[in-house]
This record gives C-alpha cells, structure tokens and sequence, in this order.
C-alpha cells in the first residue's frame, strides 16, 4: 500500500475518498520534513509543530478540494509557510533577507525533487572538499543548526572566526556550484534530515 501511495495522484485520490491508511502515510512522510521546514521559519521546535500539525488538519478536513494533478509536497510546504504568516507574523514585517531566504525555498519546493537531489549532491561534494576546519564550522551551523555563539564555545574560537569559516566556505561552494547561498542553506533544511554529511 505504501508502494502506491508514494505516487502523487494516487495519494492525493485515496486523501480525497476519506483513506485513513493514506493519511497516516501523509503524515509518516512528510512530518519530520515539514517540522525541519517550519523550524528554520520560526526558529522554535514546538511552534513548529504546532504549525505542521495545524496544516495536516486542514489539510484531512479540506481533503475533498485537493486536485490531483497538484504536487501534494508543495501543497504542504506552502500550506505551512500560509499557516507561520497567518499564525505567527501579522504583527511583523518580512525582511529582505528573510524575504530572499523564503523565496529560495519556495523555489526548490516547486522544482523536480530528482534534479533538485543531483544539485544537492554536488553542493555536498563540494563541503567534503573544504579545508577541514572550514568544514567544521560549516557543518556543524548548517547541518547540526548550532548558532555561531554555540560553535564558537564548542570549538573555543572567536564568533568572528566562526562567521570567517561559514563565510569562507559559501564563497568556495558558490566557486564550483552555481547556486545562491540562500539557496544552498534551503538544501540542508530541505535534504539534511535524511542525508547527513560525515565530519
């Protein structure tokens, strides 16, 4: 059963005709994905939460109105990026780095996850290629999620060496990969959780 409902439109039919077993797929698949997604949004795990739990709600409630020939990922990654504004942000302004960091993801979530996935292998080719303590630092702020401050303790560096490193290693990703940063920080959200790169 699961083998069919990895397919889109299958998926989406069987959520449509009140499937249980479908839904439960729905959410085995995608939770832990969404939560990493919400989280780099709001930056708090049980907000997060709250937030993909919200979405998949609607989304059993609201199952009749789903259209077939509709990507469900990125229905669900708009849903919870809807639901962080409508929930969370009415009183605050979006900012332009914020702004350009969203439309990154956004930008991956519509794209072919197979082309996406080529991408990303390159991009982690390129972090197994840095300077070991460049690597470090880059691994353990975009992979682990440490703050700089945290990295900093944790390596007894100075937050400027650390923001050098993180720097440092962007510009030579960039060198060899033709992506944006924010769109290489959206890769670790979006593929880290499964593909975890070695130290």
């Amino acid at each position: 059963m699961k083998r069919n409902f990895e397919e889109n439109a299958n998926l989406i039919f069987h959520l449509k005709k009140g499937n249980e077993q479908a839904y439960s797929f729905l959410v085995n698949y995608y939770n832990h994905r969404l939560c990493v997604y919400a989280n780099s949004l709001i930056n708090d795990k049980s907000l997060a939460e709250d937030i993909v739990q919200n979405v998949f709600i609607k989304t059993w409630e609201k199952r009749k109105f789903l259209i077939e020939d509709f990507s469900i990922r990125s229905f669900l990654y708009k849903s919870v990026y809807n639901e962080y504004i409508d929930q969370y942000r009415k009183n605050r302004s979006v900012t332009l780095l914020e702004k350009k960091y969203i439309e990154a993801l956004d930008t991956i979530v519509e794209e072919d996850y197979s082309v996406l996935e080529k991408l990303y292998i390159m991009v982690q080719k390129e972090v197994h290629n840095l300077p070991p303590k460049c690597k470090n630092v880059f691994l353990l702020s975009k992979q682990e999620g440490l703050s700089n401050i945290e990295i900093s303790e944790h390596l007894n560096v100075s937050v400027k060496t650390v923001e050098s490193h993180i720097t440092k290693a962007f510009c030579l990703i960039r060198e060899r990969v033709n992506v944006k940063i924010h769109t290489i920080t959206a890769f670790f959200i979006l593929f880290d959780e499964n593909k975890p790169i070695s130290h």
